[in-house]
């Protein structure tokens, strides 16, 4: 059942079960399909928590080199798990959300929370309102791996099993990934926060890195 969550009226609370998680030594951070890694650069650097940040580069993504070992989203997922050796929060935007959620799937010792803005989450986008978006995007970024345009992540039989404390951040005007699909998660997630701000689109956690920061650190120190 969903509660109102008492400091953020427009924060939802799923409170089934709470896991006690360690307290996280790296902060890993995963962009969206457009691999860049400066998107996470204002939040990062706006935080108070004292861990390490890593912002995650994704090969023949962005900036990043091509890697003949990432051919597929599963090499890809394999690529981030190596940068997981310690207790790791990942904070994740749209495509990095379905990695960092199979992260705590493969990682469930070392994954102590999960922050997902506007992410599918492995879920039926189509079925939730979402607009069709991939094909555009690879046109307009021909540099793009082949098989970004055919991959399909689905994660839920699984979601039920994420026990991490889970902020999800959405934005009420994002057609690319609706809020239908952020209070998805939060039905299907043991543990999670929803909360939505007004007017956030598709790169709301750049856009909006000062609101969001604060719930943020507020959230990494949940234990």
């Amino acid at each position: 059942m969903l509660t109102r969550a008492p400091r953020h009226p427009d924060s939802l609370h799923s409170p089934e079960n709470h896991t006690v998680m360690p307290v996280p030594s790296q902060l890993l951070f995963l962009p969206g399909a457009s691999g860049s890694t400066a998107f996470w650069q204002p939040l990062a650097g706006l935080l108070e928590h004292p861990a390490e940040r890593r912002i995650v580069g994704y090969p023949g993504f962005g900036d990043t080199p091509r890697d003949p070992a990432v051919d597929d989203f599963d090499s890809l997922v394999r690529h981030v798990l190596e940068t997981i050796d310690r207790p790791t929060a990942v904070v994740a935007q749209s495509m990095g959300g379905v990695i960092a959620m199979r992260a705590a799937l493969d990682k469930p010792e070392l994954i102590t929370h999960l922050v997902l803005t506007v992410t599918s989450g492995g879920l039926d986008m189509a079925g939730l309102g979402a607009q069709n978006w991939r094909t555009g995007f690879a046109e307009a970024n021909p540099q793009l791996p082949d098989w970004f345009l055919t991959f399909r992540a689905d994660l839920s039989q699984e979601i039920s099993r994420i026990a991490q404390p889970t902020l999800l951040l959405w934005g009420d005007d994002d057609p690319i990934s609706p809020v239908a699909a952020g209070r998805r998660l939060l039905e299907r997630l043991p543990d999670a926060q929803l909360h939505v701000v007004p007017g956030g689109r598709h790169d709301l956690a750049a856009v909006h890195a000062a609101t969001l920061a604060p719930l943020v650190d507020a959230h990494l120190q949940r234990g």
